[in-house]
């Protein structure tokens, strides 16, 4: 019984760095999601992408408006 009570602590660990990880990834995430929605609100975006099945192109425009600050 004693090698499962070592383990506890190896998993806890390991489950830990696990969490730091995914906190470390969404902050990532976060900061990508955010330039990309402040961009959008100061200028235009456009995609342009184009059907792998048929080769039909779509674009799509993406616009904002900023609101004044006081």
């Amino acid at each position: 019984m004693a090698k499962g009570n070592e383990a506890q602590p190896d998993k806890l660990e390991k489950l830990e760095q696990h969490l730091d990880l995914l906190d470390s990834r969404l902050d990532s995430i976060d900061s990508m999601v955010s330039a990309v929605a402040e961009r959008v609100m100061n200028q235009p975006v456009t995609l342009n992408i184009t059907c792998a099945k048929c080769g039909h192109k779509i674009e799509i425009a993406l616009l904002g408006t900023e609101k004044p600050t006081k």
